[in-house]
């Protein structure tokens, strides 16, 4: 298959093409450096020519409601406005566990972006997941004070990119399935103590210093309604399993 990946420089998005091409597809990266950018709809209906699926794993750094609304709407629509142009059957959308009823920062604009997905006519699969083991990761280093990682929070189900990257892989070839059964990670985890084991494996002296930051998106991060629900999928990569492979290579 032709499988278009929008984000595929991205955490999930490399493992998505690479997933891909290991099972023997074509994967076209949608990118500003390959001529696409999904905030403008530049290059995307040319490039979606022929395409098969499209996964879309686009991110935005910012967590205020505003920035992060703008940007899912933006491009979900640009992105299915293209393949309905380009005859693009499957329309593939990664989204957050847990994130009903929490309408603040983030997760207000990966709703509106389902809420795109599932209105339009471009067939789809929806799978939500948990936040990733690299989660972490953005703490440690963007969080750091001088010798302290103030992190918020969290009381988290993290789960590994590779397992999410197999998922949408999975989702693309047996075609449409609408809103997917949850994935998330094997285990409950503090985040903070996922950012003081990364440290930790890295040699990193910094300590982290956990934070109560007000408002809904913090709150619903510290609560565990994003681990997700009984019925949910689970990972089998522990973040110690995933930290492990990490720093051996």
């Amino acid at each position: 298959m032709r499988i278009a990946v929008a984000g595929a420089t991205g955490t999930v998005g490399r493992q998505v093409a690479r997933v891909a091409a290991e099972r023997g597809h074509e994967v076209v990266p949608l990118s500003r450096s390959t001529g696409q950018d999904a905030v403008t709809s530049v290059g995307l209906v040319a490039a979606l020519r022929g395409v098969e699926a499209v996964v879309d794993v686009l991110n935005t750094p910012s967590v205020l409601k505003q920035p992060a609304a703008a940007f899912f709407t933006a491009t979900t629509r640009n992105l299915l406005a293209a393949e309905q142009r380009a005859g693009v059957p499957h329309h593939v959308v990664l989204s957050i566990v847990g994130i009903d009823g929490v309408d603040a920062g983030y997760y207000a604009g990966k709703l509106a972006q389902e809420r795109l997905v599932t209105a339009s006519a471009v067939p789809f699969s929806l799978l939500r997941a948990t936040q990733f083991h690299e989660f972490a990761d953005r703490f440690l280093r963007q969080a750091r004070r001088g010798r302290f990682a103030l992190v918020p929070a969290g009381l988290l189900r993290p789960v590994a990119a590779s397992e999410v990257a197999e998922r949408l892989v999975g989702a693309v070839e047996a075609g449409p399935g609408g809103r997917l059964a949850d994935l998330t990670g094997p285990r409950d985890e503090q985040l903070t103590s996922l950012v003081e084991r990364l440290a930790a494996a890295e040699g990193d002296p910094v300590r982290p210093v956990e934070l109560r930051l007000p408002g809904a998106f913090w709150r619903a991060m510290r609560s565990g309604v994003l681990r997700g629900g009984p019925d949910a999928d689970r990972g089998v990569i522990t973040f110690d399993e995933w930290l492990a492979a990490r720093t051996t290579i």
